[in-house]
């Protein structure tokens, strides 16, 4: 029968100074035994491998970012005829923010003011019943469409703009 092999002994990097326990510094924390990925023993000289870090996307130029913010505010028409009109702000707010806070505001704004339209055109369909919900839902229209292009115009300005009668859902 056959004795089993001893493990090999851990390599060390070149230039690198033993790290037995005896040779440490009185203040340095004691170094924890890193996985080998070729599935050896530990090893106690090398680190771990570097977390994955994302590349932080490129921030956009000044006229893109006015372009982003416009679109924010006039993408909520593309799907408001389904009650939809909050999609195109959350696309904006998604795609485009993250390179840009001045993008990401106009689509929190957006998006803010699309989800309170739609509780305000809900409300208004329910009180139909008792006709009021007619003028209502005309009142919401007229303030839909003349909010979102104030919005716009701000946004092209390159100013900020704040929906009035809007609930703050997202921030």
């Amino acid at each position: 029968m056959s004795q089993p092999t001893p493990p090999p002994e851990p390599t060390r990097l070149q230039g690198t100074s033993p790290r037995d326990p005896a040779e440490q510094d009185a203040g340095a924390p004691p170094q924890q035994p890193v996985p080998d990925p070729a599935g050896a023993p530990y090893r106690t000289d090398t680190p771990g491998p570097a977390p994955y870090q994302a590349p932080s996307p490129a921030p956009l130029a000044p006229q893109d970012e006015r372009t982003w913010a416009i679109a924010a505010h006039l993408s909520s028409f593309v799907a408001a005829y389904l009650a939809l009109g909050f999609l195109g702000p959350l696309v904006v707010m998604l795609v485009a923010g993250p390179r840009s806070a001045y993008v990401r505001r106009h689509a929190v704004e957006a998006l803010n003011f699309n989800l309170t339209a739609l509780i305000y055109i809900a409300v208004s369909v329910l009180l139909m019943i008792v006709l009021i919900g007619f003028a209502t839902l005309v009142a919401v229209g007229i303030l839909y469409l003349v909010a979102v292009i104030l919005g716009a115009l701000a946004a092209g300005r390159g100013e900020e703009y704040r929906y009035p009668f809007t609930i703050r859902f997202v921030h």
